[in-house]
């Protein structure tokens, strides 16, 4: 697998800042990264504060097993609202434990369970903590049940998308609480309840989500990543669904590519799928699926299920045809140039057929800012001191969205793939490396306690 490096773009991307934003807190928070990196390089051994950290992490694995595995035993498919609600009630009293202020969030509004928000602290960076309570398995699902493989493993569902990774924010706050050091710093942490599966309409299923990122300093999210511990994730590529609809002239298949009858709707659109791939395809960082077709005489189409029926007869020229399909980009830019040249191929219709094509913009990009690429190099620092070794860039090819997104504009850095690791995310298969579970715990907590450090001397 390609891998970025975790430096990628830097001196561009700080020139475009200095010349476009003219917010200068975004230009001390690049000098401040700049600055810790130059300390932490020179820093072979951990101070006391952080064997401190490390120490208490390490012993308290069984016990965020046991936290783990509980919560995993509750079934919490998005559409299971009441096993969201019993997931957020754990992590509910573990955050109270710690002094943190919480807020369940109904979803009524938007039609899920809703969210559980966390504030704590006033001083300091202050930090985002981004999870979500929802797994994709429903009641229905034969998969239900936390079961431990062997010493190292364990499987079940949503353990490690993404119930691993509340449990790495829980414990994370656990240990800095217990060294004393939350109070150097305000955190509020974000665990939705609706990630794979997103309340309707997104603007207000979203909405104090990115209130709080508004409010941050620094955004860190603790999906899986790409599994592997040695990368994180600085950048995402954004999500937009597109519906193609294509009418034509309904007549005997005799007559068709005539000029009475033309080319009919299955024929356009293959014209326009065939152009899409022809003239888009292969651009860096950009793809576009058609997941869904339907043609014929009459079609019947359930985006909200995405499922659909369509009748018609091999001698009848086809009347309708839709294509559903996704589009991902790594900017805005990138995303609305795309569909402004997928908007012009239409134009160039077969004979006797018309064409349209709609937009439903869901997850925005994360893009690659030089204030996420610095974080990453903070973080692979940390993990070298701590025995981990250094930790690259994933692919934003391989990274799909998720709601860090949300945030990543807000802040000043933003960082995902913090939680625990594993496989077979959204499978019956999903197992957990449970080592992963006190190294991303003892990374992330170091990392926090370093940036509130060199925080309070700027």
């Amino acid at each position: 697998m390609h891998r970025l490096s975790p430096y990628p773009f830097n001196i561009a991307i700080f020139r475009s800042v200095m010349l476009h934003n003219n917010n200068l807190r975004i230009v001390l928070i690049f000098f401040l990264a700049m600055a810790i990196t130059r300390n932490t390089t020179a820093q072979s051994t951990l101070t006391d504060t952080e064997k401190q950290l490390v120490s208490f992490i390490e012993s308290e694995v069984e016990n965020a097993i046991k936290l783990l595995e509980r919560v995993v035993n509750i079934n919490s498919g998005s559409m299971n609202f009441g096993g969201v609600l019993a997931v957020s009630q754990i992590f509910d009293k573990e955050l109270s434990s710690l002094g943190f202020e919480t807020r369940w969030e109904g979803g009524e509004t938007f039609g899920r369970a809703g969210h559980l928000f966390a504030t704590r602290g006033t001083r300091g960076p202050h930090f985002l903590m981004i999870g979500h309570l929802d797994t994709v398995f429903e009641v229905d699902s034969p998969f239900q049940k936390f079961e431990r493989l062997d010493d190292g493993t364990a499987s079940g569902p949503g353990i490690i998308d993404m119930k691993g990774g509340d449990v790495v924010i829980v414990e994370t706050l656990r240990a800095l609480h217990q060294a004393g050091l939350l109070d150097e710093m305000t955190v509020t942490v974000a665990l939705v309840g609706d990630e794979e599966s997103t309340g309707r309409p997104l603007d207000v299923a979203r909405a104090s989500f990115v209130e709080a990122a508004r409010a941050a300093d620094i955004a860190l999210a603790f999906e899986p990543g790409d599994g592997d511990p040695k990368t994180a994730v600085v950048a995402r590529r954004g999500f937009s669904g597109w519906e193609l609809r294509v009418t034509g002239e309904r007549a005997h298949s005799s007559t068709v590519f005539s000029k009475k009858t033309g080319y009919g709707s299955i024929f356009e659109a293959a014209r326009i799928l065939t152009r899409f791939q022809e003239d888009l395809a292969g651009e860096e960082l950009l793809t576009f699926n058609p997941g869904v077709i339907l043609g014929g005489t009459a079609i019947e189409y359930d985006a909200e299920h995405d499922r659909g029926t369509a009748f018609g007869k091999t001698n009848v020229i086809s009347e309708t045809t839709l294509v559903a399909g996704d589009l991902r980009a790594i900017s805005p830019e990138q995303r609305d140039r795309v569909k402004k040249q997928m908007e012009a191929i239409l134009s160039d219709n077969l004979p006797k057929t018309q064409a349209t094509i709609t937009f439903r913009d869901s997850y925005p990009p994360m893009g690659m800012t030089e204030g996420n690429t610095n974080l990453l190099g903070l973080f692979s620092q940390v993990s070298q001191d701590v025995g981990y070794g250094p930790v690259t860039a994933v692919d934003p090819n391989e990274a799909g969205a998720a709601d860090i997104s949300f945030a990543a504009r807000h802040v000043d850095m933003a960082l995902d793939g913090l939680g625990m690791m594993g496989e077979g995310t959204h499978t019956t298969k999903e197992w957990a490396d449970l080592s992963t579970l006190p190294m991303q715990t003892i990374r992330t907590a170091v990392l926090m306690h370093r940036l509130a450090r060199s925080w309070g001397e700027k």
